[in-house]
């Protein structure tokens, strides 16, 4: 299935392009020029979130964001399971489709390891890496465990296909003070029905489902990665991905490493700390 939902080109004013992948047909945007930067969302979440940093940067980099199939207005085929190797192999045919070389590649949530996956496999094409509140090592923190298995749990899946459980009750609980209703709304909108969420009910999954390619990533991006130039901005505030636990395994991945404290941010960096995140990027990469 589609998704029908037509963005305010107020809130996001961008134009939409279509690539049809081998999966299905993705959704992303491709705006500005100079020096591409691809920008990968997590869940519960789409290329909104990367509103405010594309209209910072478009004027000197070409910053192209993507919807994962089965969020935003990519489509939800059948048959597609929703994992994140399946994201990961999508993201890879857009790179090459729209031929990136020399870019740069922006991850927060399940966003870095899809585009850190996708990038293991074309490191001499990369230029640079942005991690924001994310990982690429296996998930063991107890509370990230038990969030996967509850949100698994059959009552729990129901709420999240049934009543949006991961839009109305994280996402919007951690932003409501900062968004719009119109904002708001378009988190919603993109995800309207129970068929629409099913990526989303896959990924408290992938926590633990997904720790064979985690800890794969782990050995890959410091072996394949770990000389490029690399920025972490980070939410200091994230109950998520927390710093103490994260940054150090960061520090010992890469050689050439700036980290950017965001010390009022929790878990949604790009909607708390848009214009930090996009001077940081502009100062690092210039």
């Amino acid at each position: 299935m589609m998704i029908e939902f037509v963005p305010d080109q107020d809130l996001y004013p961008f134009e939409s392009r279509w690539f049809d992948s081998s999966a299905g047909r993705v959704h992303y945007i491709d705006e500005g020029a100079g020096p591409a930067i691809l920008f990968c969302h997590g869940s519960p979440t789409w290329s909104f979130l990367y509103r405010h940093i594309v209209t910072r940067l478009r004027d000197r980099y070409r910053c192209v964001a993507v919807d994962s199939v089965g969020f935003g207005l990519s489509e939800r085929p059948s048959g597609f399971g929703y994992t994140v190797a399946e994201h990961t192999a999508v993201l890879g045919e857009l790179i090459d489709h729209l031929r990136l070389d020399d870019f740069i590649v922006m991850g927060q949530d399940w966003g870095g390891p899809i585009g850190l996956g996708a990038a293991v496999a074309r490191a001499d094409r990369m230029r640079g890496i942005v991690l924001g509140n994310t990982v690429f090592w296996p998930i063991e923190a107890m509370a990230n465990k038990a969030f996967s298995t509850v949100m698994s749990s059959r009552p729990m899946q129901r709420r999240i296909l049934e009543r949006n459980f991961l839009i109305e009750r994280v996402l919007l609980s951690e932003l409501g003070r900062t968004l719009t209703a119109a904002e708001a709304e378009h988190y919603r909108a993109v995800q309207p029905t129970a068929a629409a969420r099913c990526g989303l009910a896959v990924m408290p999954r992938e926590i633990r489902a997904a720790t064979p390619l985690l800890a794969q990533l782990s050995l890959d991006v410091p072996a394949l990665l770990g000389d490029k130039p690399t920025l972490a901005v980070w939410g200091m505030r994230d109950m998520v991905f927390r710093p103490k636990a994260c940054l150090p395994r960061i520090r010992a991945a890469f050689d050439d490493l700036e980290i950017v404290e965001l010390s009022d941010a929790r878990h949604f960096i790009q909607e708390q700390a848009p214009e930090a995140i996009a001077t940081a990027i502009a100062h690092r990469f210039r």
